[in-house]
């Protein structure tokens, strides 16, 4: 799976009043770079449920593919995972910030989706005091087809704008399989390097999903060549056309800064 990067929007500094209260709402902001991160080989980006309170250890999302030991197998689930991974936070602009240290992965797999999901060393509240930056609220609900959306890549420092075309029933790429994937028109072109980009609904500034892959050559079912499955087994391949995984059922699977793979309601696939 090639690489496709991360990154995201939303700087708004809170006051030190706040770190008592929950993360302040706010409105939309233009999407650029804010609280996107850069890694060694993808994208990622800091991200947070609307619950989540400032003295929360703040989290990082990239794809699977992404994770530091390698793609994960077909079918294998990675949780609480010691990890000192580094990632570089950017400012609006694109600008170098800080650089962000992972204590634990708290989650990753390729399987039904494409997801990794760092615990960090700082809290939400130390981030927006020192650096101005609020992570990106993942929103708890399905996209629908049509909705304008960015794909903000921190590897590259590009912005894709395009629209959801519609939805994958399977997403098969070599050994894996993902389910209800996020399929783009045209125009979000992203190349080698994007993986784990944040996919930002335009409207809202909501996460909505992460950039993962591509057909690149129009093979069939390759890696880096994923074909689509429809419920009938009948399999089509759009060469040139790029795809997302939903990141709605994360919300499902978390309370603060943990993963709770037991809730009720959660789907993610588990060890």
């Amino acid at each position: 799976m090639s690489p496709r990067v991360i990154g995201t929007l939303l700087g708004a500094v809170l006051g030190l009043t706040m770190l008592a209260a929950p993360v302040a709402q706010a409105a939309p902001a233009a999407v650029d770079f804010s609280g996107t991160v850069a890694l060694n080989n993808c994208s990622g980006s800091l991200v947070r449920l609307a619950s989540a309170n400032p003295s929360d250890p703040a989290l990082v999302l990239s794809n699977g593919h992404c994770y530091e030991g390698g793609f994960p197998a077909a079918g294998e689930v990675i949780t609480n995972r010691s990890s000192s991974r580094t990632f570089t936070l950017l400012s609006g602009s694109g600008g170098r910030l800080a650089t962000l240290r992972a204590t634990k992965l708290l989650y990753a797999t390729m399987t039904d989706t494409d997801v990794s999901l760092y615990q960090l060393s700082t809290t939400y509240g130390q981030i927006q005091q020192q650096y101005g930056i609020r992570a990106l609220e993942i929103s708890p609900t399905h996209p629908t087809a049509g909705t304008a959306i960015k794909v903000v890549s921190g590897y590259w420092k590009r912005i894709y704008s395009c629209d959801i075309d519609g939805f994958v029933y399977r997403l098969k790429e070599a050994d894996w399989t993902s389910k209800d994937s996020i399929r783009y028109t045209r125009s979000c072109n992203t190349i080698g390097g994007t993986s784990g980009s944040p996919i930002v609904d335009a409207a809202t500034g909501k996460l909505i999903g992460i950039n993962n892959t591509g057909n690149e050559n129009g093979e069939r079912c390759t890696e880096n060549n994923p074909c689509e499955v429809d419920e009938n087994g009948n399999v089509t391949v759009r060469q040139g056309i790029n795809y997302g995984q939903q990141t709605y059922l994360l919300a499902a699977c978390m309370t603060g800064s943990k993963v709770d793979l037991s809730l009720p309601g959660c789907v993610l696939p588990k060890p």
